[in-house]
């Protein structure tokens, strides 16, 4: 390939200078011998710098992407080197046919300096027709201000899950507890939790269960899967009747 020889400003970007290199030299853009292509674009752009020219981040980046892809072509195995060519590949294409788009449209409207499109008469109606209830309104407005620019207190509703949420005391649920077991028969460990009806209740019943245990007034028994409970005599015996 020849030296480089012409007016570097004429390019407006790096895939424009790729281009002139391909067309310049005659290479297939379909095939482009990327280490021909790779000396003729550092050529070009050490004469940008050697003329004091402030050389745009985009071609260093082309630059940058050349090399790279210069390098692991030279490796034994070479594939990424490939997927790398058939990208920039496929850019320049796109780059190209663009540019021939651009060209023809450019022709279509030569001699055009500008399109003016005329007034068009007609009439519009401004008044709001729509009826909306009083409610749907001061929502609009609150959603449009702001709650906070017009210091408004939170709405009743967001207090309800705090303020109406119930507590429930293990001490109530150890009684509930050996009421169950007061008969002496063994009960399954998951009916003590048939008549919990809010999550504060399961866990109130289960600590209950721990504290008895602890204090060895009940005794848990039998598979992992499929537990039962039973009190103990006032001898410390575990009561032996089966439910």
């Amino acid at each position: 390939m020849e030296q480089l020889n012409y007016k570097i400003e004429v390019f407006e970007g790096p895939m424009d200078l790729l281009l002139h290199l391909i067309s310049k030299h005659k290479l297939d853009i379909n095939d482009i011998p990327i280490a021909e292509l790779v000396n003729q674009y550092l050529d070009y752009v050490r004469q940008m710098q050697e003329m004091d020219l402030d050389v745009a981040g985009d071609f260093l980046e082309m630059s940058a992407r050349l090399i790279y892809i210069k390098t692991v072509s030279l490796l034994p195995r070479h594939e990424e080197a490939e997927i790398l060519k058939k990208e920039i590949t496929g850019e320049l294409i796109e780059y190209r046919d663009c540019k021939i788009m651009a060209k023809k449209l450019s022709e279509h409207t030569e001699g055009f300096d500008r399109f003016v499109r005329q007034p068009q008469q007609g009439y519009v109606n401004y008044d709001y027709e729509r009826f909306h209830e009083g409610d749907e309104l001061l929502n609009a407005y609150i959603n449009a201000a702001g709650r906070g620019k017009r210091k408004l207190p939170p709405p009743l509703d967001s207090f309800k899950v705090i303020v109406a949420k119930k507590f429930v005391a293990v001490a109530s649920k150890v009684g509930s507890v050996l009421d169950k077991l007061k008969s002496g028969k063994k009960v399954r460990f998951l009916s003590l939790f048939s008549d919990s009806k809010t999550r504060s209740d399961m866990v109130a019943t289960f600590l209950a269960v721990l504290e008895l245990t602890k204090n060895k007034e009940i005794l848990i028994d039998g598979d992992i899967s499929n537990p039962v409970v039973q009190s103990f005599s006032a001898d410390g015996e575990a009561v032996s009747n089966t439910n």
